[in-house]
């Protein structure tokens, strides 16, 4: 396995009162071998974990990174920005992210046509974001790149945050927006089924039907967006489960309201449709 840490660029935003947080991957790459296949690439997972976009969860990014390499994909966990921040500087550092990955493809033995932005909770609407934001301008306001250079090819979503209307969760976008949070237009834009497109990424979304703490509602208004829009995606709803499950496996947690056997196949689900995907393409 390659395990490293890298530093992505931390560029700064224009009028930001905020010194810029400096952002990063770690890795989780597979070794080609020449018993197997010495050049073979495989699909790249890029995790972006959940804290409400005040802290990042260490229980959806290792655990989870290693549970998607243990499915034959390549996986990446991003260190991203958290309150106290400007916007956009979370949705810049998932920009940088995909950008090195997909520039870096041959030496992390991945596919550069097939990058997916997974995120959980919070981490999902940064994922989502990028899904819904790619060629909407604002990687070319912000960053030296085409938004066509940090496209993800898929998204893989669990529990997102999605909304900031009626079901939002309000901690999340206030984080997210600090000083610029109850703006009208900005609250309209974090508001992503509002942005979803025919361009957005196909996606995968999973959910608990009684999430406490972010309402099941979010991942039913972006999968009903994507319908609209006919974008490929792929939705569960399980029966039960408390918020912030991740594998729903005790690899991702201590405490035994997180274990729900029901909701740990989630992983194995994701595997048959990106394999389907990645296929048809």
């Amino acid at each position: 396995m390659v395990h490293t840490r890298i530093e992505l660029p931390a560029r700064e935003i224009a009028g930001s009162k905020e010194r810029r947080f400096t952002p990063s991957v770690t890795t989780y790459i597979i070794e080609n071998n020449n018993e197997i296949d010495r050049n073979r690439r495989r699909p790249v997972i890029l995790i972006c974990p959940g804290g409400a976009y005040g802290f990042k969860s260490f229980r959806e990014a290792e655990p989870v990174a290693l549970r998607m390499m243990a499915l034959g994909f390549n996986a990446c966990v991003l260190d991203y920005s958290v309150a106290p921040m400007d916007f956009p500087a979370a949705f810049m550092d998932v920009c940088e992210a995909v950008f090195y990955i997909r520039s870096h493809a041959k030496e992390l033995n991945s596919d550069p046509d097939k990058i997916v932005v997974c995120g959980f909770s919070a981490g999902g609407h940064l994922a989502a974001s990028l899904g819904v934001w790619w060629n909407s301008g604002m990687v070319e306001q912000y960053l030296p790149y085409k938004g066509e250079e940090v496209k993800p090819n898929a998204l893989l979503l669990g529990y997102p945050v999605i909304s900031s209307g009626k079901f939002a969760h309000q901690g999340s976008i206030a984080n997210l927006l600090g000083n610029k949070f109850g703006i009208s237009e900005l609250m309209d834009k974090v508001s992503l089924e509002k942005n979803v497109s025919s361009s957005t990424p196909p996606a995968f979304v999973w959910h608990t039907a009684n999430d406490d703490l972010v309402p099941v509602q979010n991942s039913l208004l972006f999968t009903a967006a994507l319908a609209e829009h006919g974008v490929a995606f792929e939705s569960h709803i399980f029966r039960s489960g408390c918020h912030g499950l991740s594998l729903a496996t005790k690899e991702s947690t201590g405490t035994p309201v997180l274990v729900e056997d029901d909701v740990a196949v989630w992983p194995e689900l994701f595997q048959k449709f990106l394999n389907g995907l990645f296929k048809q393409n």
